[in-house]
């Protein structure tokens, strides 16, 4: 079996375009939730998303290019470009057949669909762009990262909800753990603060109807009363170890575990216990080959809805029993919003970063304690904190779990 190893990191959020702005972002504990600006909110019950801010396209394709592209194909490539600049690989001295790409979207372009559905309904269906497939099936931000990078390995589409952007990394380091790629580009993005996309989360009362930034996206607080909706990209760069070495690659961190399990239960509500939400944890651990003790902080999935966060917690009280009570866990979605198939992608960025510079991310705007909720999770301000081992987790509809170990080398 190979060892896998992080080199290069990508990102476009509602807290930074870049992971240097974004982790500042996370170290100052900003909210990048505010006022929904892509769309007239006047009369709705929504009006707050974490929307991403001044991205401009054409610093990274042409503007002929733009048209032909979802905008969650465009944060892919733009998060993917930073990844593949910071890991530093020339593709022209690789075997291309042994890099490829495995990326998630959950909804893909939800912004096309609207847009397309108009049209056709105004001006007839014969009248579409004919771009319109192209941009809004969910596989194009793979396709068009493996187009970029010419990257002729495998490349594939995780659709797993929230979870699709864990699963992505998950399944990219099985790829080069097992040998059949020496890189893999991996990760998710989203765009869907869309009036549809709003509108149909709103109706399913999954969304937060607070006014106040800094009182909707809460996790862990006993006010908490729905997700906000995010949109962005996370890209990383998994390498095997060996080849990272030999090219003198920098490395951020190792990742050493995945699960990946199922609810099995309802196709959108948790089940309640936590139980395969927490087996999902203990395969991760396993396969690490640690024990639950050495744990030092898990980036929760914590969306700010009533179960969930109630099943996680007791998901990782039955992942690592006593030593529940010593590990630091906080929700990044606090500053972020909930970026869908792309938090995945993010959070993992977000914990390569604090296993690196050993700092334990806040989850902000924190005030209402919430006894079904009782564990650290970092409050408010990020904390100074060895971090050996860290993991990420993501829970998505359809009962999707998934979660990942990351080690400092």
């Amino acid at each position: 079996m190979k060892r896998v190893v992080v080199t290069g990191l990508g990102a476009i959020t509602p807290i930074g375009n870049s992971v240097n702005d974004m982790w500042d972002s996370v170290k100052q504990a900003r909210c990048g939730i505010d006022k929904i600006t892509h769309f007239d909110t006047t009369g709705w019950n929504v009006t707050l998303a974490g929307e991403v801010k001044d991205f401009a396209p054409d610093q990274i394709v042409s503007r002929p290019e733009a048209r032909k592209m979802d905008n969650f194909t465009l944060y892919a490539v733009a998060a993917a470009t930073e990844a593949m600049e910071d890991c530093g690989l020339d593709i022209s001295k690789e075997d291309a057949e042994r890099c490829g790409v495995i990326f998630s979207s959950g909804i893909g372009g939800l912004g096309t669909i609207q847009r397309e559905c108009l049209r056709g309904e105004s001006k007839g269906y014969e009248r579409l762009s004919p771009h319109f497939i192209p941009m809004s099936i969910s596989n194009m931000a793979a396709g068009h990262i493996a187009i970029r990078f010419g990257l002729h390995g495998m490349c594939t589409c995780v659709v797993t909800a929230c979870a699709g952007g864990t699963n992505s990394i998950g399944d990219a380091f099985r790829q080069i753990k097992d040998g059949y790629h020496d890189v893999m580009l991996c990760g998710g993005s989203e765009a869907s603060i869309t009036s549809l996309g709003i509108g149909g989360f709103s109706s399913m009362k999954a969304l937060s109807q607070s006014s106040d930034p800094n009182r909707a996206s809460i996790p862990f607080d006993k006010e908490r009363n729905g997700f906000v909706m995010g949109e962005g990209a996370g890209v990383l760069v998994l390498e095997e170890y060996e080849h990272a070495i030999n090219r003198g690659a920098k490395i951020y961190c190792e990742i050493t575990g995945y699960g990946s399990t199922c609810d099995a239960n309802h196709v959108t509500a948790p089940l309640e216990d936590g139980s395969m939400a927490a087996r999902c944890m203990q395969k991760a651990i396993e396969e690490s080959g640690i024990t639950p003790d050495q744990m030092d902080y898990i980036n929760a999935h914590g969306t700010s809805t009533v179960l969930n966060d109630k099943s996680e917690t007791k998901a990782v009280r039955v992942a690592f029993g006593s030593a529940a009570d010593k590990l630091a866990i906080s929700s990044t979605k606090s500053m972020t919003g909930h970026l869908l198939g792309a938090s995945g992608a993010v959070e993992a960025i977000i914990t390569t970063l604090a296993v690196k510079n050993d700092i334990l991310p806040p989850t902000v705007n924190y005030r209402v304690s919430d006894e079904e909720c009782d564990l650290d999770i970092v409050p408010n301000e990020m904390r100074q904190s060895t971090v050996n081992y860290a993991m990420s987790n993501s829970l998505g509809f359809g009962g999707h779990n998934a979660s990942i170990v990351f080690k400092k080398i």
